[in-house]
C-alpha cells in the first residue's frame, strides 16, 4: 500500500510539474510586419553654418583669418577668402574692419591646392596695389 501511495504521489507530482511547464511556456511574439517602403525623402539643402561668414575686426588680415581653426586652420588658404570675396576686396593686402566676408566651405581639393600654391609663390607686394599675380589667380591663370 505504501508503494502504491508513493506511486500515486509521484504520478501526481510529475503531472503537476508537467502541467506547470506547459502553462508557463513563453509564447513567441508575433512577427511585426515591416512598413511599406516609402519613397526616399529629398535630401535637405545644406544650411550655412554660423561661421560661413566672417566680419573683419581691427588688425585682421587674410592670412590671420584663414589660419583660424573655425575658418580654414591654414594661413596659406587666404586666397580662398580673397577669391570668394573679390568684389569686396580690391587689394588682398588691405581689408577693413566691418567688412563681411563669405567663407567658401565647398572648395574642391584642386581649388585649395591652387590657393596654397598662389599664397606660397605670390611674390612681392605693395599696399594699395593689386598685384598682377593676384589678378592672374582671380582669373584662374595661376
Amino acid at each position: 500500500m505504501i508503494k502504491r501511495v508513493s506511486s500515486i504521489v509521484l504520478a501526481i507530482a510529475v503531472s503537476a510539474a508537467l502541467g506547470a511547464c506547459a502553462t508557463t511556456k513563453k509564447e513567441e511574439p508575433a512577427p511585426v510586419a515591416e512598413p511599406a517602403a516609402a519613397a526616399p525623402a529629398p535630401a535637405p539643402e545644406p544650411k550655412k553654418a554660423a561661421n560661413d561668414a566672417y566680419e573683419v575686426k581691427r588688425g585682421d588680415h587674410l592670412w590671420g583669418i584663414a589660419s583660424q581653426p573655425r575658418i580654414y586652420g591654414n594661413p596659406y588658404a587666404w586666397p580662398l577668402i580673397y577669391k570668394t570675396n573679390s568684389a569686396k576686396i580690391k587689394d588682398a593686402d588691405l581689408i577693413y574692419p566691418g567688412q563681411n566676408f563669405d567663407i567658401n566651405r565647398g572648395a574642391s581639393s584642386s581649388e585649395v591646392d591652387a590657393a596654397v600654391r598662389h599664397a606660397k609663390t605670390r611674390g612681392a607686394w605693395k599696399l594699395g596695389v593689386t598685384e598682377s599675380t593676384d589678378t592672374d589667380y582671380l582669373a584662374g591663370k595661376r
